[in-house]
């Protein structure tokens, strides 16, 4: 993955949403060690505080764990938080979005969920 950096959403936020797309996508597992600061700095040519920055989002979110020592590690239960999270922040936010600009271009309820059908069926 590269970082966008160009983006306005921080660097340390798309590390962390790296990681979280890596336990989505079970390439980290429950109880595994993801990558340091150090590891994460040199992946993506990062400044290792803002790798670290990352990680502690994830680490007080609970969806990762420090071993003293050791390193971070993936929580138990990091996978189902993380698809919660995304459900109950990510898809609310795109879905008001989505119904705002669709009143700014009077589109009706049923061409919006026509729509949505649609791209569904292509998906698949």
């Amino acid at each position: 993955m590269d970082l966008n950096t160009d983006s306005t959403k921080p660097i340390y936020i798309q590390i962390a949403e790296w990681i979280e797309n890596e336990i989505i996508a079970d390439r980290f597992l429950s109880d595994e060690k993801v990558y340091s600061q150090y590891q994460l700095a040199e992946l993506f040519n990062i400044n290792p505080a803002t790798a670290a920055k990352g990680l502690t989002i994830l680490v007080e979110e609970q969806i990762l764990y420090k071993k003293r020592g050791l390193g971070m590690f993936v929580a138990p239960e990091a996978k189902n938080m993380v698809l919660e999270k995304r459900r109950s922040e990510t898809l609310t936010r795109m879905a008001r979005e989505l119904v705002l600009e669709a009143r700014r271009l009077s589109v009706t309820e049923e061409e919006l969920i026509q729509l949505i059908k649609k791209c569904e069926g292509e998906q698949k």
